[in-house]
């Protein structure tokens, strides 16, 4: 017997739209000796900008650390 799985998908007439900032880096640098420190970055800014190096947009130029441990900040436009 097989089983049949079916999708619904329910149509959203509003579209909102957020405009998202990332800000100070989070990443813990001392988690290894079981400390605390972060690098003092105070706002993501891409490493390079391009088709070439997708992998460079996701770094940060000042501090090297991938978007993931910037916070995020939802601005609602």
């Amino acid at each position: 017997m097989t089983k049949k799985l079916v999708v619904i998908k329910r149509e959203c007439s509003k579209r909102s739209w957020s405009r998202i900032r990332y800000r100070e880096c989070m990443k813990n640098h001392a988690a290894n000796i079981g400390g605390y420190a972060v690098d003092g970055c105070r706002e993501f800014s891409a490493a390079a900008r391009g088709q070439e190096r997708v992998e460079a947009e996701l770094a940060c130029a000042a501090c090297g650390c991938h978007r993931n441990f910037h916070r995020v900040e939802v601005v609602d436009s």
